[in-house]
């Protein structure tokens, strides 16, 4: 017969195999983030990954023209030949001797070279002009503003200038849907843009509701 005490031992034991195993197991197996997700990780809206933004159009100087634009022309010692002209709705403007000058799409160099190339063809042996832009034509703001419509442009104009001066966002208004369509945009397809964006001269920019 077994020795009682051994046997009792031995019971022990086996009774405390578990529990022991289970804090090996702990002690060198490496320790599991409660997350498998990286902190580091962004999880992108499937919305936003086909979201595009309107390109970020910030100088005017070679922006092409359009009706509504007012030109100064300056001809040197050519008083009558020098004056302020405004492009019609077909985008041109009549001029001494010339008739109608087409300055639709072109910008104001193009319109400065195509003045002297002219008045040089059996006007004046060597003429200096000079075009400026006076005034650009206005750009519209349409949507959940205070005061939708038409507005004078100033160079340097944001999207959030622009939606200032249209009376600010109504309590409807979402400040992250917001669109523009660039004049010269020949897809005139409304495109994603944000509040620092510059704008245009002839842009129109639309705000749109809040679902939320």
């Amino acid at each position: 017969m077994q020795n009682p005490l051994r046997l009792l031992v031995l019971l022990s034991l086996l009774a405390w195999t578990p529990v022991y195993a289970g804090f090996f197991d702990q002690l060198f197996t490496s320790p599991q983030s409660p997350s498998s997700v990286s902190p580091n990780t962004i999880t992108i809206p499937n919305e936003a990954k086909n979201t595009t933004y309107a390109p970020v159009l910030d100088n005017v100087s070679d922006y092409r023209l359009g009706a509504g634009d007012k030109l100064g022309i300056t001809v040197f010692n050519e008083k009558e030949l020098s004056m302020d002209v405004r492009l019609s709705d077909a985008g041109s403007f009549l001029y001494p001797f010339l008739g109608e000058v087409i300055a639709k799409n072109k910008t104001i160099g193009d319109v400065q070279v195509l003045l002297t190339r002219q008045l040089k063809d059996g006007y004046l042996v060597d003429p200096k002009v000079y075009v400026s832009i006076l005034e650009y034509r206005p750009f519209f703001v349409n949507g959940e503003v205070g005061r939708p419509g038409g507005f004078p442009y100033q160079p340097g104009l944001t999207i959030r200038k622009a939606i200032s001066l249209a009376g600010g966002l109504t309590a409807r208004a979402s400040p992250t849907k917001i669109y523009v369509i660039h004049e010269n945009d020949p897809t005139g397809v409304p495109r994603l843009t944000t509040l620092n964006s510059v704008l245009l001269p002839g842009d129109i920019v639309t705000v749109d509701q809040s679902f939320f």
